[in-house]
């Protein structure tokens, strides 16, 4: 007994000893800068003074009543959000689809499709950048189509648009690939059963295809939410908020009040609420999707 009970506490003890460094670098990546950013959301602090002014919930008080940047912010954000998310999970399903399919070129179009992942969001804003301000204006000249003349980046509703257009043409290979995964995940015996019982292409995808891709549409939506709710490099580079501050994201109205404003405790005010937004969010969707999963 008394051995039992000494082996038991060695292996506690083992166990603590491999797990204890692993914990103490996430306490300090993870746990104490949070606990910091709370403390700090709850001060008047322009990020240099030693000694920042507490003035309890004074910050939210202000973002929640009279901050129309904040409010601007976030409906953008909500807009982009639900365009992003659809979009993006619509056209890779069905990429993945055919892309699934045996044909001799697969190979290289889903290589094709993934490279622009790879790139990072910055640069690709750079990119795209010059495309629409130079490269549309080529194109314009030579064929004299007028989409080409328009202000891609001049006007907010363009401006919107060409934000939610180099996204999806940037992350889409990441989904595809998650959505291929899933299809072939998918038993052949399935869909030749129904093939015996006379069920066509749209009917198979609808009634088998598209159920049993419940976890991967769960993963996917799961990160295109994650991802739109924060989007800030893109912006970055791709217009810097304009034109006339009106494609502000919350991700990049933090970021101005924090560095450009000096406005340390507002900005990270904003930023705990944008924390606990993603996290209420993320919670629901996954609940929602993991009980049709079930279903499925």
């Amino acid at each position: 007994m008394f051995k039992s009970l000494g082996r038991k506490w060695s292996e506690k003890l083992e166990f603590g000893i491999f797990t204890l460094p692993v914990l103490i670098c996430i306490a300090v990546a993870f746990y104490i800068p949070f606990a910091m950013t709370i403390r700090y959301s709850m001060t008047k602090w322009n990020g240099i003074s030693k000694h920042p002014k507490f003035i309890g919930l004074d910050n939210f008080k202000d973002i929640f009543s009279g901050d129309s940047n904040f409010a601007n912010a976030s409906w953008f954000t909500i807009k982009y959000a639900v365009l992003y998310i659809v979009i993006i999970n619509v056209l890779a399903i069905g990429l993945a689809v055919i892309l699934d399919m045996k044909l001799k070129s697969t190979t290289w179009l889903r290589t094709a499709f993934f490279i622009p992942y790879i790139l990072s969001l910055v640069i690709v804003g750079f990119i795209w950048k010059f495309i629409f301000m130079q490269g549309f204006e080529s194109l314009g000249d030579s064929t004299g189509w007028s989409i080409f003349k328009l202000s891609w980046l001049g006007e907010p509703g363009l401006a919107f648009i060409s934000i939610v257009a180099v996204s999806i043409w940037q992350s889409i290979g990441f989904y595809m690939v998650i959505y291929i995964a899933g299809l072939q995940s998918i038993p052949e015996d399935l869909k030749e059963a129904a093939t015996v019982d006379g069920a066509g292409p749209m009917r198979k995808f609808f009634s088998i295809t598209l159920p049993l891709l419940a976890p991967s549409i769960t993963i996917s939506v799961f990160m295109a939410l994650t991802n739109s709710i924060k989007v800030f490099d893109v912006i970055l580079s791709l217009t810097g908020g304009g034109p006339g501050g009106t494609t502000y994201s919350i991700a990049y109205d933090i970021y101005r009040d924090t560095f450009q404003n000096n406005l340390y405790g507002y900005g990270t005010a904003k930023a705990l609420i944008l924390f606990v937004a993603v996290l209420i969010i993320t919670l629901l969707q996954l609940t929602i999707f993991k009980s049709r999963e079930v279903d499925a």
